[in-house]
Order: C-alpha cells, then structure tokens, then sequence
C-alpha cells in the first residue's frame, strides 16, 4: 500500500492545519485498518499522535494534542485526516501516517506501512 500525506507548511502560534493521507494498493482495504498519525521531530524519536479505527469509535490521541487534534477519515475516498487547531511550537515536527491491522494500535511496532512524511513547522 502506498501512503501519501499532504496539508503540512509553516503556520504562526495558535494557527491550523489540515493534513490528508491518501492510501493506495491493489488489494488493499482500505475501510478495515486501523489509521494512525505520528510525528518526529529533530532529534528525537518518532511518537504516536493518533489513532482511528475503522468503524471511526474512540479515537485516540496522545495527551499533548488532546482537545486541539480531531483524526477523522473517509472510507469512500480511503483517506484519514488529522486537523490541527491551536498548534505549538512543540508540535514542529514531521508527521506520518501509517496504517495498522490491530484495533486502536497506539505503537509503532503494530503499525506495518507508512507515509513518507509531511514537515509541520509551527514558528512566529
């Protein structure tokens, strides 16, 4: 399967962003995996951000972006979303998407294909 992420840039403190992950592949089913988002930044490991499993019940987001991110997605056009309000500086990373047959995988290691990744700048 092939996952390709778009939406990143440069926004200011307190700013938004959209991104998109769009997932492509002969035999791939798109509307039963799990989809989940993470981020590195430079000089550090990669960390979760969120998770949505395929029936869209309880998202899951790792405490630093709780009430600014919403993961969504849309099984008819096999993308995931990730929108981003009242972004940080600390939120400056590269973000991936990947996708993942285990329910609700929150580790990487349960994740099998990945996004080559979109660059997230938060700066004044």
């Amino acid at each position: 399967v092939q996952l390709v992420e778009s939406g990143g840039g440069l926004v200011q403190p307190g700013g938004s962003l959209r991104l998109s992950c769009a997932a492509a592949g002969r035999d791939f089913d798109f509307s039963i995996h799990t989809m989940g988002w993470f981020r590195q930044a430079p000089g550090e490991e990669r960390d979760f951000v969120s998770a949505i499993s395929w029936s869209d019940e309880s998202p899951r987001y790792a405490n630093s972006v709780k009430g600014r991110f919403t993961i969504s997605r849309d099984n008819t056009r096999n993308t995931v979303f990730l929108q981003m309000n009242n972004l940080k500086p600390e939120d400056t990373a590269t973000y991936y998407c990947a996708t993942s047959t285990f329910t609700m995988a929150t580790s990487e290691g349960f994740y099998d294909s990945w996004g080559q990744g979109i660059q997230v700048a938060v700066s004044s």
